[in-house]
């Protein structure tokens, strides 16, 4: 590999990406930039840039940026729009943040003039796919590295002995093995690794950590209304919001109800398959309002396509594959198919449940005069429906005749 001269480091300020950060600076001699992104995984960000410059970066190659609002804007609601969910059930709450991260690693790389970028993720997980494709689709002229494929410390007292030989703080919980790992943002948070290792044992009750468990969750039901415009949610209980803040408030009010709690085993790209606890809280009200409100807006042609289209859309996110041409004209169909998308939704929130129970819109396309059991005025001529029953059973009529012609002469 050669040997780069400035890299951009993907640094969360944890003990992983310190030692990895310290790892470029003695095996390359490389001048460092630090990126630290606020997803709002609800951890203070100063210690970041603290730490950075205890290791020696200087303070113009510190970048902490609050991208909360464009994580939630620009990437998980046009996600939302599609109702994407990986192998029906994972709402893809890291994978949505890797190309926003991307986005910005080689957005930092042109303005410093660096000639590499770096991530901590490891070489058996999708993340390492999802950084890499989102920077050659933005800055394809990047080196990157991946350290964890590249160094000698494969374990976890080999990283510890390197940090302190060079000086890194540890703290007193690093020491051991952690029991799970955890990523976080605004839209999930992640558990994985160790404890939960083993698909066959119950995931330990202290795994959960931002939602209560449904037997703790109030035994009163909450009710709530969320209202959209063209498929995106812009108001709770009637106050207009920004989109983080409407996704911090939904978080809130599913993590005290107990909604959103996955124990999954997905398939990554990389090909082996993978046991997580995520946590969702405020994504699975989101994805029940959108659908409630599409229920009523949503013509069914255009319904009925978009959902055929919705694994392969969600395949392309969890894939990494954000910044595709393949993914952007499918979100060119699907952002189509919202410009009615349009009203309000109530939701019962209760034990680990969202439901929707009522919903209504300027630009409904539901008519009860049509479905109505009384009398309807003449909208719906019933005798119709003969026509177009002795129509599509043509075909089958059809085929019956021949098979029974077929067995008579076999």
């Amino acid at each position: 590999m050669k040997k780069p001269n400035k890299v951009v480091l993907a640094y969360s300020g944890g003990l992983d990406t310190s030692i990895i950060l310290k790892w470029l600076q003695t095996e390359y001699g490389c001048e460092v930039v630090t990126f630290t992104a606020d997803l709002g995984q609800g951890e203070e960000l100063a210690p970041a840039r603290e730490k950075a410059l205890m290791l020696g970066i200087k303070p113009e190659n510190i970048h902490i940026l609050d991208l909360r609002e464009e994580f939630v804007g620009d990437f998980v609601f046009p996600m939302f729009r599609a109702n994407a969910v990986y192998e029906g059930q994972y709402l893809l709450g890291t994978s949505i943040a890797r190309p926003l991260i991307a986005k910005y690693l080689a957005q930092i790389a042109r303005e410093t003039g660096a000639d590499a970028v770096a991530h901590g993720a490891t070489g058996k997980g999708n993340d390492q796919v999802r950084f890499e494709l989102g920077v050659a689709a933005l800055e394809p002229g990047l080196q990157v590295i991946a350290p964890w494929r590249e160094w000698s410390l494969t374990s976890r007292t080999r990283l510890l002995e390197f940090a302190e030989e060079n000086q890194i703080p540890i703290a007193k919980n690093k020491r051991g093995e952690a029991p799970f790992s955890v990523d976080a943002n605004l839209l999930h948070t992640s558990s994985e690794g160790r404890v939960l290792e083993d698909p066959a044992e119950e995931a330990p009750d202290y795994v959960a950590e931002r939602i209560v468990s449904v037997e703790e969750a109030p035994n009163t039901p909450e009710f709530i209304e969320v209202t959209f415009d063209k498929g995106d949610a812009v108001a709770i209980n009637g106050e207009t919001m920004s989109p983080a803040t409407i996704l911090t408030r939904l978080n809130e009010y599913g993590a005290r109800h107990g909604i959103g709690l996955l124990d999954f085993v997905e398939n990554r790209f990389v090909g082996m398959k993978s046991r997580g606890v995520y946590e969702t809280p405020g994504g699975t009200i989101l994805l029940e309002a959108h659908r409630g409100i599409e229920q009523i807006t949503l013509d069914s042609g255009a319904g009925h396509l978009k959902d055929s289209i919705m694994p392969r859309y969600a395949e392309l996110i969890y894939n990494g594959f954000w910044f595709s041409p393949e993914r952007e004209a499918l979100q060119a169909l699907i952002d189509k198919t919202q410009e009615h998308v349009s009203g309000t939704v109530k939701l019962k929130l209760y034990k680990g449940m969202a439901r929707v129970v009522a919903r209504w819109s300027d630009h409904t396309l539901y008519s009860e005069k049509h479905v109505t059991f009384e009398e309807d005025a003449g909208a719906y001529d019933q005798k119709d429906a003969a026509g177009f029953i002795r129509l599509n059973a043509l075909r089958l009529r059809l085929i019956a005749a021949r098979n029974a012609r077929v067995a008579r002469k076999g």
